[in-house]
């Protein structure tokens, strides 16, 4: 197996959104894009799938150096492997590779968020840098694009959020900030055993206002001169802004399931977005 079939591999396997998004981009930057979407879930898999926390310190620190050895030419992982070709030809950097690794290690030592600009930190590292890195990727030429892509990171990752707020109450992790909690009334205990109640719901149409606006700013701050490079990122904005509908539609109910968009409606959205440029 070549380090791009692997990397191809792992975005499939994933069953993410994003995969849709890189269905109809030319090769090179396909390759691309699919080699720094395998490097994420790489360094997000170490955190999910590890249970001993020092065990899953050790192995980020190997992917630092990893990212170090990339850069110097000498590679070792299928995923960097696919991603080295590329450094140059996108001006991908090393730095915000390495702020990918922090952010995931944050989930290592916090459970908890006590206001926005704390939670807001933690989304720039997993998110928003990335969309800065997609975006280069993609192609621009108006140096605003690239606050559109960390605006739309931002809003990609609260979209996360507020769909997996059952999911990660039963993994011990509360993302919603505690100020947020008090200000709606809804406690911690309430999310962790799952209890919805009309108090949840006006806190989840808080933060679902909150994403929207997000993706609203982001709009705004792309150039028309950059929108048809950019129309991967479009695509899984409108996939997400879809799924934010249907989770508004089902009352909010993330607590107990999983709310998600069926293959074949992500496909619909990704090739009308696409077409429409």
């Amino acid at each position: 197996m070549t380090p791009e079939q692997y990397c191809q591999q792992k975005a499939a396997q994933s069953g993410s959104s994003f995969y849709y998004s890189f269905l109809f981009l030319p090769q090179p930057r396909r390759q691309a894009i699919t080699a720094l979407y395998a490097f994420c879930r790489e360094v997000d898999d170490v955190v999910d799938e590890t249970s001993d926390p020092s065990i899953a310190h050790t192995t980020l620190d190997w992917w630092r150096k990893e990212v170090a050895q990339m850069l110097a030419g000498s590679p070792s992982h299928p995923v960097t492997k696919a991603l080295a070709p590329h450094l140059a030809t996108f001006s991908l950097r090393g730095e915000h590779l390495l702020a990918v690794i922090d952010g995931m290690e944050m989930d290592l030592t916090q459970t908890r968020y006590l206001d926005f600009p704390a939670l807001e930190r933690y989304c720039w590292h997993v998110a928003s840098v990335v969309g800065i890195m997609s975006a280069s990727i993609f192609g621009y030429r108006d140096e605003r694009t690239l606050q559109y892509a960390e605006k739309l990171g931002m809003a990609f990752q609260l979209t996360n959020i507020i769909r997996d707020v059952g999911e990660d109450a039963r993994r011990g992790r509360i993302y919603l900030p505690i100020s947020e909690l008090q200000q709606f009334q809804v406690t911690a205990a309430d999310l962790l055993n799952a209890r919805h109640s009309e108090a949840f719901e006006a806190l989840m149409r808080f933060q679902l206002q909150r994403a929207q606006n997000y993706y609203d700013e982001a709009m705004q701050l792309l150039p028309t001169e950059d929108r048809r490079a950019q129309r991967a990122g479009l695509i899984m904005a409108a996939i997400y802004r879809s799924l934010l509908t249907e989770i508004e539609h089902d009352g909010f109910h993330v607590l107990q399931h999983k709310i998600s968009l069926t293959p074949l409606r992500k496909l619909w959205l990704a090739w009308i977005t696409w077409i429409r440029g």
